[in-house]
């Protein structure tokens, strides 16, 4: 008898001895049940909430909180959708230069009365960028493109406050086979080759105008058409104002001439 309880009695011992002792145990990282830790809750912050002591958690329950509503963009209906594709089609329709935002029709070449003029791939403009010319003029591609860089970067943002905005563009002259101002024996202008626009006068959306000869030197415009004058530099290798001289008192002259290295602005 004294040999079974002495048996039972170690066999006892050694099932304590295997029962783990928690408290001793070192706490593990926030997150993980390693070390014995408890798993933990975490928002989509990774902040710790309140942990989750249950004795079926085995591993991290993390919280997303889904959005009531989708952060996908809605579709477009399918009449939005088409009279996208009817208004693209418009404006390429009468797209010149390879782009949609400078509206008028293809030329072709223009040939010169006298030595020196003409025009190898002309477009007649009627449009740029939503602003209307008074007249459709003349000019070559990268006139155009200089004329769009011009109106985007400076005369729509510079008169968008005025008379609800820029509608259109006075245009003095185009393209014409002539000398520089018209001055027998000088050379040939740059208007005469398609590469110059004179512009005299800015028309607002509510109807007024602001011309160059009158608004130059009037309080409310002149600070406008200085500014715009000034930006013309850089787009526009030639542009001449009211201070050039008294060729120019009524307008601004503005070209793309191939020779010039530079821009020249007065």
């Amino acid at each position: 008898m004294r040999a079974w309880a002495l048996l039972f009695t170690v066999i006892a011992g050694v099932a304590l001895a295997e029962v783990p002792d928690t408290s001793k145990r070192p706490v593990g990282r926030p997150g993980s049940t390693a070390g014995g830790a408890w798993p933990v809750t975490l928002d989509v912050s990774g902040a710790i909430a309140a942990p989750v002591r249950s004795a079926e958690a085995q591993a991290v329950v993390v919280r997303v909180d889904v959005p009531r509503t989708s952060l996908r963009p809605q579709k477009r209906t399918r009449a939005a959708r088409r009279l996208i594709r009817q208004h693209q089609k418009l404006r390429a329709k009468g797209a010149v230069c390879g782009d949609p935002d400078i509206q008028g029709d293809v030329v072709g070449r223009v040939p010169g009365r006298i030595s020196g003029c003409g025009v190898t791939q002309a477009v007649r403009v009627k449009s740029v960028s939503d602003v209307t010319l008074s007249q459709r003029a003349i000019m070559d591609c990268g006139t155009a493109q200089a004329l769009k860089t011009w109106i985007e970067g400076s005369v729509k943002p510079t008169l968008r406050t005025s008379g609800g905005g820029v509608a259109g563009l006075r245009v003095a002259a185009h393209y014409a086979c002539r000398t520089r101002n018209n001055k027998k024996g000088a050379r040939i202008s740059e208007h005469g080759k398609g590469r110059a626009i004179d512009i005299s006068g800015f028309r607002l959306r509510d109807g007024t105008t602001i011309s160059v000869l009158k608004g130059w030197t009037a309080r409310d415009t002149s600070q406008a058409l200085r500014r715009m004058h000034r930006d013309a530099c850089g787009p526009f290798g030639t542009v001449l104002g009211p201070n050039a001289d008294s060729f120019h008192r009524d307008h601004f002259h503005f070209d793309t001439a191939r020779y010039r290295s530079g821009t020249y602005c007065r």
